[in-house]
């Protein structure tokens, strides 16, 4: 997953860690970033769940770390992907058992009609599949 950056190279896929205030790290944030210029920039399919986690953190928040990947499925494969024990496994593979994972979730969720969690569970879902078709 590449993207060109505006110097005219090729930005490369890389999860960083994005600081908020001097005081917030947020890990595993998927980064397009650009070796000649230094450009950086955040990947679009993931900036409602980033803008989202800044704007409840406010205008002045207390010093914590959080992983962005425990609230975005596309940092979570991404990830994933660069696993040891994925390492021989496809993308594809690796988000049908995503996908899997999050189906069998959604069914405890629903038979234990914890209406919280199973919609957690279809924002998930979503994530996958909206980033799926506009790929």
């Amino acid at each position: 997953m590449q993207k060109y950056c505006k110097c005219g190279r090729t930005m490369n896929l890389r999860l960083r860690t994005v600081i908020y205030q001097n005081k917030v790290d947020i890990e595993n944030v998927p980064i397009y970033s650009c070796e000649a210029c230094g450009r950086s920039e955040v990947v679009p399919h993931v900036k409602p769940e980033l803008t989202s986690l800044i704007g409840k953190l406010g205008s002045k928040p207390e010093k914590q770390q959080f992983f962005f990947h425990e609230l975005s499925e596309i940092a979570y494969l991404l990830l994933k992907v660069t696993e040891k024990e994925h390492m021989n496994d496809s993308m594809e593979k690796i988000v049908e058992e995503r996908i899997n994972e999050l189906l069998d979730i959604l069914l405890l969720a629903q038979s234990l009609g914890d209406e919280p969690w199973t919609e957690e569970i279809r924002k998930r879902l979503s994530q996958i599949t909206q980033s799926t078709i506009s790929t």
